[in-house]
């Protein structure tokens, strides 16, 4: 259901269940949960691709799941409950990961599907991949997939994705801003490793000190923001990586980061 494979710095987590679209039931949730989990805590991992297998990256909820609880004595809702919890703390974790996501996408992303392109770092597509937030077509507003494409795309962009539920392509998903490349096919994989591998190369203790800040400062307003940084930039001036990375540029030598 999900494979996992680490080289050089970066974690590939594979969606492997091309059978059911690689839909986010609660086994899948609960897979790539556990596996964030380790990574955040595994200084082997430096950066975290997350791709797919199968013609569709990920067909958001398991709908067939779902519907299956509407016999329940209150209809489901407690279930409903849960499921969208778990989903949010699963796309959270993405955001609030000490090292950077990157999403690797050839196929086709819909409703939370897309909302986990949307949560991830980085987005990098193949030329045939689509990009959808149906729910309006069957009377269920992608509200959640909502929060991560209104954090990425220009406000009338997401609202075109979530009031028509149509489906876009690459480029214009490129174009919206919800992926950064988009390459040919047969090299999507090969470009991904290059992002991931320029990333993986630089101090980890300062992409993590980085990645928070970015998050928090974009939800600040201008003044907090630039207080709230300068308090970064003073931390992180103390790190003994930026120390370092200083020194190595004043003496033209190559940086041997220490991660701390």
């Amino acid at each position: 259901m999900l494979r996992e494979h680490l080289a050089d710095g970066v974690l590939r987590l594979t969606l492997d269940h091309a059978e059911r679209r690689n839909a986010l039931s609660e086994a899948m949730m609960a897979a790539l949960q556990a596996a964030l989990d380790r990574a955040a805590a595994d200084p082997a991992v430096r950066v975290v691709v997350i791709g797919h297998a199968g013609p569709a990256f990920s067909a958001g909820h398991d709908l067939k799941e779902l519907t299956a609880r509407r016999t329940d004595a209150d209809r489901g809702r407690a279930y409903f409950e849960t499921v969208m919890k778990t989903c949010a703390r699963l796309m959270t974790s993405v955001v609030r990961l000490p090292k950077p996501v990157i999403a690797e996408i050839s196929g086709l992303a819909t409703a939370a599907g897309c909302q986990l392109v949307a949560s991830c770092d980085l987005a990098v597509a193949g030329e045939g991949a689509r990009f959808a937030t149906p729910g309006v077509h069957i009377g269920l507003f992608c509200s959640t997939p909502m929060v991560a494409l209104s954090r990425n795309l220009a406000p009338k962009h997401a609202m075109e994705m979530l009031l028509t539920g149509e489906t876009v392509d690459a480029a214009t998903a490129l174009r919206f801003g919800l992926v950064n490349r988009v390459v040919p096919a047969a090299e999507l994989s090969a470009e991904t490793g290059r992002l991931a591998a320029t990333i993986a190369a630089k101090s980890p203790a300062t992409l993590k000190i980085g990645k928070e800040a970015f998050y928090r400062q974009v939800e600040m307003d201008l003044d907090a923001a630039y207080a709230y940084t300068a308090g970064v930039m003073v931390d992180n001036m103390l790190i003994r990586d930026a120390e370092e990375g200083i020194g190595a540029f004043i003496e033209k030598r190559p940086p041997q980061w220490r991660g701390a």
